[in-house]
């Protein structure tokens, strides 16, 4: 996957603000998108607010019109992985919605996504979700100068094999670079091994995003030509952050507090950069 060398964008630490401005922007819009989870809200209502948060910044949704996806976030429910569309059908009791939000502030983009339940969740659901999230950042936490970009991947497997359930991990949908486009090179799978790929240099900038089910991760696109679903029925969540590589550590461009004290728990400092 890796032989042929790719051209990969690196930012200087003014660029990186400026993401990190774009990042913040997200956060607003997910922080805005999950309290209005409820049952009886919709997947548009939601998809309105969003809208709106990122409007107001001065933003642009990076997703509406993206490739023709019609709204600005997806919302992905119980067997959805990912790139679900927002519609009319109103949210009930005890299902899991994945809800990914993108922004574009300066011409330079942010990318999250959360999981959440609604209402009162089943454990296995709040389970899965759990250490959807926890592989997220222990991904996160190996973007570090000097390693390998697979190291991300690595430590997001390690993390869903170490679960006491037989989760799946979907290969197909990987995170990716991000920057002046919503996705650009590398790609950056949710697998190892670690030290393979390019280097982790400071000023690269990715989005880590672990979609994980709770049975087979084999997966096909619904008739809608969006939505990807579990081809089992079971369950998936996705958590995703954009992080940036420097020089003093990662720094989570769309954690409001940049990730510290989640890497603090893994025994890793923020970027210098983070203040």
């Amino acid at each position: 996957m890796f032989r042929r060398p790719t051209r990969l964008q690196v930012k200087t630490d003014d660029q990186i603000g400026l993401m990190r401005q774009a990042g913040l922007v997200v956060a607003d819009a997910l922080d805005a998108v999950v309290a209005a989870v409820r049952p009886g809200v919709t997947g548009k209502q939601l998809d309105a607010i969003a809208e709106e948060v990122i409007r107001s910044a001065g933003a642009t949704p990076s997703f509406l019109g993206y490739h023709g996806f019609p709204a600005s976030i997806c919302v992905s429910i119980d067997n959805a992985i990912v790139h679900g569309i927002p519609n009319d059908q109103p949210l009930h009791e005890g299902i899991l919605v994945s809800i990914d939000c993108g922004a574009i502030l300066h011409g330079w983009h942010g990318d999250a996504a959360v999981t959440v339940g609604v209402g009162q969740v089943g454990r296995g659901a709040q389970d899965l979700s759990d250490v959807t999230r926890s592989a997220l950042w222990h991904g996160l936490a190996h973007a570090r100068p000097g390693g390998r970009l697979t190291d991300i991947g690595a430590a997001v497997e390690r993390t869903v094999r170490g679960a006491v359930h037989d989760y799946g991990i979907v290969r197909e949908y990987v995170g990716h670079g991000i920057g002046t486009q919503m996705h650009m090179p590398p790609d950056v799978p949710n697998v190892g091994p670690a030290g393979k790929g390019p280097r982790l240099v400071p000023g690269l900038v990715v989005a880590v995003e672990p979609m994980v089910t709770l049975g087979a991760p084999d997966n096909v696109t619904l008739p809608d030509g969006w939505t990807v679903v579990t081809m089992d029925g079971g369950l998936a969540a996705h958590w995703e952050h954009t992080v940036a590589v420097t020089s003093t550590g990662p720094w989570v461009l769309t954690a409001r507090d940049g990730g510290r004290a989640e890497l603090a728990a893994l025994g890793v400092e923020v970027s210098a950069l983070a203040g």
